[in-house]
Formats: structure tokens, sequence, C-alpha cells
């Protein structure tokens, strides 16, 4: 999986009037950390983008020692969606708790290729398109997905109890469910043949590789939402080799990959019976691989 940091959005950087509370100390509290002295700290333990990661945690702080307890947790290496609680992807706030995967930016290129053919899908007599984000982590793909549908029945799953907890939290708020459990295995038996968009943002980082990553991913996310066997590809041939029994026809699995690794994505996505194709956004710099089960649904060449 991608472990590069998304910049704070400029839309959402708070104006002074914005702050919870004054400048100066008061009785009782610990002296407020003004945004120079965040800043300081933050260029000093490395933070690229300390401007805006100060912004943000002077407006997400109600008080000034949870400001400071915030700095020192940032400081400390934890990735800053842990410390704020929350992450910005595709235009939504997603809860995002401690251990758990962080969406990356570059994750909303598979949202919106999911999105462009989610709107084209053959809805069934119900008139609602079947969605399943699998390795769905925070399930922020999911929550994206259930808010850019109309009429989305709505399924979510990953192995990690954490993500679980937290992807609920997420995915109910658009009215989906998530189970806990190794890739299909639990899901309902009702859903196959049935599922219209299948998204697995599966762990692609090949093992020896994983020790090369940035230490707060490395620390602070589980293993097994980074690490993606010798080849980074293991977890991407399971799920291709069960996807064709679980789509409709016409249905979509996307899997994002590293660039290097389309070619063989694709080649597992043919041995699983699926037409395959890929997408690449130059400026998020990510690749996904699109598969599709042979039926009447409708193509993808116009994407």
């Amino acid at each position: 999986m991608s472990t590069h940091r998304s910049t704070p959005q400029a839309s959402h950087r708070p104006s002074p009037s914005c702050y919870p509370y004054p400048v100066g100390s008061c009785a009782g509290f610990p002296p407020r950390l003004s945004r120079p002295d965040v800043i300081t700290r933050l260029r000093a333990a490395g933070c690229v983008f300390a401007e805006d990661e100060a912004e943000l945690l002077l407006a997400t702080a109600r008080t000034p020692a949870a400001l400071a307890a915030m700095v020192d947790r940032r400081v400390g290496g934890l990735p800053l969606e842990h410390v704020l609680g929350w992450a910005e992807f595709a235009g939504l706030r997603v809860a995002v708790d401690p251990g758990v995967f962080v969406p990356r930016r570059r994750t909303e290129f598979l949202v919106g290729r999911a999105v462009a053919l989610g709107r084209r899908a053959a809805r069934p007599a119900s008139g609602r398109t079947v969605v399943v984000d699998l390795c769905c982590g925070s399930g922020a793909v999911g929550a994206a997905l259930g808010t850019a549908l109309e009429r989305v029945e709505l399924y979510a799953a990953d192995i990690e109890p954490a993500a679980v907890r937290c992807a609920r939290r997420n995915v109910a708020a658009v009215g989906g469910a998530v189970y806990e459990g190794d890739l299909f295995a639990p899901l309902p038996a009702a859903l196959r043949g049935r599922i219209d968009i299948l998204v697995a943002n599966v762990p692609y980082v090949p093992s020896e590789e994983v020790g090369l990553l940035p230490a707060e991913a490395r620390e602070h996310e589980p293993l097994v939402a980074l690490d993606g066997g010798a080849d980074g590809l293991d977890v991407l041939r399971r799920v291709t080799a069960e996807a064709s029994r679980w789509l409709a026809p016409g249905g979509h699995l996307l899997v994002e990959a590293g660039e290097r690794q389309a070619e063989r994505a694709v080649e597992a996505m043919v041995r699983g019976g699926l037409l395959p194709r890929v997408a690449v956004s130059d400026e998020l710099c990510a690749t996904v691989v699109i598969g599709t089960r042979p039926g009447d649904g409708p193509g993808d060449d116009e994407y």
C-alpha cells in the first residue's frame, strides 16, 4: 500500500479566530503553545508540512494541555491522522483510530474510478448498486463510495479487529455494514454473484521493502495492512482468484498496485477470469488495475 502522506488541505486551514482558547495562560493551566512554538517543534522533528500541521493541531485541540499532548505525540512520531483522530479523504473527514491504516491521498484515484463505474452499473430490480470494500481499514473507501453513489447496498470487511471497529463508525454513517474476517470469508453468502463494484485496497509492499517505509507507517500501522508478500502481490492474487464468483455479470474489481507491479497484477486478473485494464494518475502517482467479469453489464471503455 502507498506510504505517501497527503498535505493537509489548504481549504481546512483555520484562522486565528477559530482557536478554541485564548493566547496566554490561566490559573491552573499550562501556558498555551503559540503557533510559532508548534511549528518550531514540528520542524525540528522533521515534519515537512509543519505549518499546515500546526494549523490543524491548533484548531483541533480544545485546551492548552490537549495541544501540548498532541504536539508531543506528533513529535514522537505518531502519524498526524492518529494524533488528530481523523483524516481528510475524498472530501470526507474519516475517523482514524490509533493502530489503524491511514488512508492515502493516492487512493482517491481508485475511488474516482469506482464511482465512475458504479454510476454506470446495470442495477438489479432493487435499484441498488452493490458495493464491497475489502481490506477496508478505516472504511474510508467504502464511506466515500457510499457518499458519492446513490442507492448503494454497501458492505466492508477487514481482518484487523481495530480496523473493523473504526470502519463501523465510518461506514455506518452511510448505511453500510462491516464484517471481521479474512477477505471474502466473513461476507454474507447471498452476495455471491451480486457485487457490482468490488474495491480491494490490498497491501502491496514487498516484504523485503517494509523495513524501508517511513517509521510512522512501520511502527504505528498494522503489518498486515502493509506487507504484500515476496513481490507484494500475494493478497491481490488471492482476491483475483475468488472475485469472479462474487461479482455480478459485468461487475468490476478495482485494486491499487505499484507501477512496476501492474503487469503481474493484470496476469492475475486474467487467471481469475476477469477482463483487465490499467488506469494511471500521474498527478497522484497512483496505479489502479481494474478487472471486469464478462457479462451483460456496461463496459469500461470510456474510462
